[in-house]
């Protein structure tokens, strides 16, 4: 690529766009289950988990220096794919070369000890899913899942990837865009972060459904007005019982 001096020929961003956006055309008609990081409006990530992925990050002052550069590169669509299995990330980053780069990211799994100590904390404090999901719970619970080093979030050590790319640096641009790609993708589907993390997300929540269940149960035996008898039920559809003269 043509330099002025020490630094790269300034490309518009409309033109990067536009360039991402040509090669996952192309890429698509060979993949049909491509699925590129696409953003709504400026903001990486509007939703807890999403948000909290990527405060997690900036916490670390060996990822704070060069996470910008990645910021850039999701926000003009270069991510573009990103797939996320248990505890691994491969993603393929659009750079300065027509060909992209391709991403790995493994991160370890929570340590079994870390996560008996905030499944305990949790105990039915968490009322159902769709609280979890929606980061809805008591604010201390919060600032449990996100404490540095102790919370459900994965510390720098890990943390481990590779790129393709030739930058010398062991964290480039490209890699940093997935990581923050990562937080975007939680925005549609926050579960994505416990199969990454290797969490049964049912933990979270067992102690609330092992009470409920137990409650039902005790209930399973008494009467209530608000079931029908048998011959009210016979009744309400017009059916004689056996023996009823007709």
């Amino acid at each position: 690529m043509a330099r002025y001096g020490d630094y790269p020929e300034y490309v518009p961003v409309s033109a990067k766009k536009a360039k991402a956006q040509k090669q996952i055309e192309k890429l698509r008609k060979k993949n049909p289950n491509l699925a590129p990081v696409v953003l709504e409006g400026r903001s990486i990530a509007r939703t807890w988990w999403g948000k909290a992925w990527n405060h997690n990050l900036e916490l670390y002052a060996d990822y704070s220096n060069r996470l910008a550069r990645g910021r850039s590169y999701v926000r003009t669509g270069s991510v573009l794919d990103l797939q996320i299995d248990t505890g691994t990330v491969t993603a393929m980053v659009q750079g300065s070369r027509r060909t992209p780069y391709t991403v790995q990211v493994q991160i370890d799994p929570l340590p079994e000890r870390q996560l008996k100590n905030i499944v305990r904390i949790c105990d039915q404090r968490i009322t159902d899913l769709e609280q979890l999901i929606a980061g809805k719970f008591p604010k201390e619970l919060g600032e449990l899942f996100t404490a540095k080093g102790q919370g459900l979030f994965p510390t720098n050590k890990e943390i481990h990837f590779d790129c393709t790319c030739p930058d010398w640096a062991s964290m480039c641009k490209h890699v940093t865009a997935v990581l923050y790609g990562v937080g975007a993708r939680f925005d549609g589907d926050p579960m994505l972060f416990f199969t990454l993390r290797n969490i049964d997300f049912h933990l979270l929540l067992k102690k609330t459904i092992e009470q409920k269940m137990e409650s039902m149960l005790k209930n399973a035996g008494k009467s209530t007005n608000r079931v029908l008898a048998d011959p009210d039920v016979f009744g309400l559809f017009g059916i004689k019982e056996d023996g009823e003269d007709g």
